[in-house]
């Protein structure tokens, strides 16, 4: 969050957070409030023990269910991926074709 991507941060700009580690809560609390101190918008992915930290500085939450430390980012990554596709079709992008893919991806 330091240095360029905090200038880029103002009441247009939503910022996706993943919390749902304890042991990491102070630090992920600590660049919310950089987001909110810049007016963006929060989006927070949460799993039941983290909610209820999280809804003073969320404007919105996404909760996924607990479950073993180490299988979170699978969980994680379902409601982001979703979120994408969604943002994506709303901005009128080919999500079936996505742009300069030839360019990124060889063929043989």
């Amino acid at each position: 969050m330091k240095h360029g991507p905090i200038a880029l941060i103002d009441e247009e700009m939503p910022c996706v957070f993943i919390a749902t580690n304890q042991s990491s809560y102070e630090k992920i609390l600590s660049n919310m409030q950089e987001v909110k101190a810049r007016s963006g918008k929060i989006i927070s992915v949460v799993n039941p023990e983290m909610k209820e930290k999280m809804t003073e500085v969320s404007d919105y939450m996404i909760e996924i269910p607990s479950t073993l430390e180490y299988l979170t980012p699978l969980l994680s990554i379902i409601p982001m991926q979703l979120l994408s596709y969604h943002i994506a079709v709303m901005r009128g992008c080919n999500v079936d074709q996505p742009r300069n893919l030839a360019k990124s991806v060889t063929v043989e």
